[in-house]
């Protein structure tokens, strides 16, 4: 058999080791970015269209006389249709609809933020330069309704997409160029990752001519000199390039060259792990591509911002929650006579120690029945992350709140303090931060938090390595978009109820 057979031959196995495991075979792109695209274009005009009828609406009468000072100004009209059809430009060339920015991570939201930023400032600077008479509370009711329209309805499409995404549909295919050890590592990566959208559809081996064997699951199907050609034949929408020694600059030009034309993008991966695209500069230098890794910001302009967000959260949410956190104490009292709140010290910022507050879930006394539930549980002692499947501790009552985290609620408390942020790594207790080595002392670099990555990415089902290593990633790459983030999946998380006990 010959080696074009050979190949050929593995690219039938790729598909059909795809359709055998039941789910939906990787496409490029193309076969349904161009719907969904049409889609999130559909609902942007929706949201501009909507917000800038607000405020129109709200600043003028049905006859265009403005309500403030009673003039007419029927030029507004005329502003808000080109405002409209200015705004919605700006989103598409700004690319806040770029294929590789959804379903996960904040740059899509970004993005959005950004371009909608700049075009209002252009706007107020050319008004104020050839003396336009445009009313600032129009411009300032129409930038933050539009704002919030579009990012909901990007959520809602996020999503949808991302439960598509997790039955293994509208996945990209991906062929990967690198060593064994490290195609593996990506493999494993994007298969944690399903809502990432890529399905990896074959790997090609440096130095290895003939395809043989394959890789975590996935077949080899060749060398790097044939991965245009595979890319093209399996219809992939990106050839991503793990690093390796084998694949230097020479050879990644000239894959380039081999997929211009094609429509199928080059990825090429750093080796960075857990660093986030914000701490990422590339900086050409006379051809050479620098890429420098920001130190993680744990100061300045946007920790004021941070904590500005978490004081007025906490204060709105503490106002709205009244009438439940009302309920929860009528409650706990009625079930069980003993204190209704539980203080326990723990460590914060910088090791700092501080008493954070939880509704009380367990028995009066349970912290002297410790070593009977390590007892049942065979533990010795207590652990990272420790926390009993069955604690025979916890009350009725107590079962339901932890259920639906409603008694960490008083921790907001904590956050009116300035000892907790809204989201950030969980604090735990002197004995399990004794144990900590270099990597989980990253932790204590921000202040704890009432949700965090790990809270929403799994909570208790995850294990210790895996919840340390998503504190640690936050903690380094923590932004506000992050946080907002963070707190609409922690929502959506409570409400499940899923990963709790």
């Amino acid at each position: 058999m010959s080696s074009q057979d050979v190949r050929s031959r593995q690219v039938g196995t790729a598909s059909g080791a795809l359709a055998a495991a039941g789910a939906s075979r990787p496409l490029p792109a193309s076969h349904w970015w161009r719907r969904y695209a049409v889609q999130v274009a559909s609902t942007d005009a929706l949201a501009v269209a909507v917000a800038v009828a607000i405020a129109y609406v709200v600043r003028f009468d049905a006859n265009g006389a403005a309500r403030v000072d009673g003039t007419f100004s029927p030029t507004y009209l005329s502003l808000s249709l080109v405002l409209a059809l200015v705004w919605l430009a700006v989103l598409s060339v700004g690319r806040t609809r770029d294929r590789r920015l959804v379903g996960s991570g904040p740059r899509e939201y970004a993005r959005v933020l950004g371009v909608t930023w700049r075009l209002f400032a252009a706007v107020a600077v050319v008004a104020y330069l050839l003396h336009m008479q445009i009313g600032r509370g129009y411009l300032a009711m129409t930038a933050p309704v539009g704002v919030v329209f579009l990012l909901l309805t990007r959520l809602a499409w996020r999503r949808w997409l991302r439960r598509r995404r997790r039955r293994g549909e509208l996945t990209s295919a991906v062929l990967i160029v690198g060593s064994r050890g490290q195609a593996a590592r990506m493999i494993d990566e994007l298969e944690h990752l399903p809502e990432a959208g890529y399905g990896v559809v074959g790997v090609c081996v440096p130095e290895e001519r003939e395809p043989s064997g394959d890789v975590a699951g996935v077949p080899v199907l060749g060398g790097v000199d044939d991965a245009a050609r595979l890319a093209t034949e399996l219809g992939a929408s990106a050839v991503a390039v793990a690093g390796s020694d084998a694949v230097d600059s020479e050879t990644v030009r000239s894959l380039g060259w081999d997929l211009e034309g094609t429509g199928i993008d080059l990825a090429l991966s750093l080796g960075l792990v857990d660093v986030a695209g914000p701490r990422v500069v590339v900086s050409p230098v006379d051809g050479l591509p620098l890429v420098f890794v920001d130190e993680p910001q744990f100061t300045g302009r946007r920790y004021v911002a941070k904590t500005a967000l978490d004081v007025v959260g906490a204060a709105v949410l503490l106002i709205l929650l009244t009438p439940l956190l009302v309920g929860l104490l009528v409650a706990l009292v009625v079930a069980d006579r003993g204190p209704v709140l539980y203080r326990q010290e723990r460590v914060g910022k910088d090791g700092h120690p501080f008493h954070m507050l939880k509704f009380r879930t367990m028995v009066v006394d349970a912290e002297s029945h410790l070593e009977e539930v390590l007892a049942l549980e065979g533990a010795a002692e207590v652990g990272l992350f420790y926390k009993p499947h069955q604690d025979p501790r916890v009350t009725r009552v107590g079962r339901v709140l932890r259920r639906y985290s409603l008694d960490e609620l008083p921790q907001l408390v904590n956050v009116l303090r300035g000892h907790m942020s809204l989201v950030g790594p969980r604090p735990q207790v002197a004995a399990e931060v004794a144990l900590y080595d270099d990597l989980a002392s990253r932790r204590l670099l921000v202040k704890p938090g009432m949700t965090g990555l790990w809270q929403v990415s799994g909570r208790s089902e995850l294990t210790v390595d895996e919840s340390i290593r998503m504190d640690v990633r936050y903690v380094e790459n923590w932004s506000v978009v992050g946080d907002l983030l963070i707190l609409s999946r922690t929502a959506r998380a409570v409400m499940v109820g899923a990963g709790a006990y």
